[in-house]
């Protein structure tokens, strides 16, 4: 079975998917971008501002999933620029202090022209 999961907290889905479902024992996390959840317009206009913003949609996912960082085993992270890298790891690892396993990749362009998006897998829920 197949739970969807949705919370006002976190910004909406800006295509026809959910923001997680959970299936399982795990909880997977549609890639979040740094969008206001009220609003729905980017925020932060550098790389430590918009991986905030994206770290604070992912708690709100996971709570709203009944998970948490602790629970975090996998993330993909898309990179506008891999010059970023660096300073993208300084917020990342302040979170995700368990060492999920991790690719980080970059792209050409990510929506709303955001310069990062994560995606998480989280299980033990």
């Amino acid at each position: 079975m197949i739970k969807k999961i949705h919370t006002q907290n976190a910004p909406a889905a800006i295509g026809p998917y959910s923001q997680a479902v959970a299936s399982n024992g795990l909880l997977l996390l549609s890639g979040q971008i740094p969008l206001n959840p009220q609003s729905g317009e980017l925020v932060g206009k550098n790389i430590t501002e918009q991986t905030e913003q994206v770290i604070s949609n992912i708690a709100a996912i996971l709570e709203a999933g009944g998970s948490s960082f602790e629970n975090v085993i996998k993330t993909t992270c898309f990179l506008q620029n891999m010059d970023d890298f660096a300073t993208f790891n300084q917020v990342y690892e302040k979170y995700f202090t368990s060492r999920p396993a991790r690719s980080c990749v970059e792209v050409s362009a990510l929506p709303k022209g955001a310069l990062v998006e994560i995606e998480v897998i989280a299980g033990g829920f």
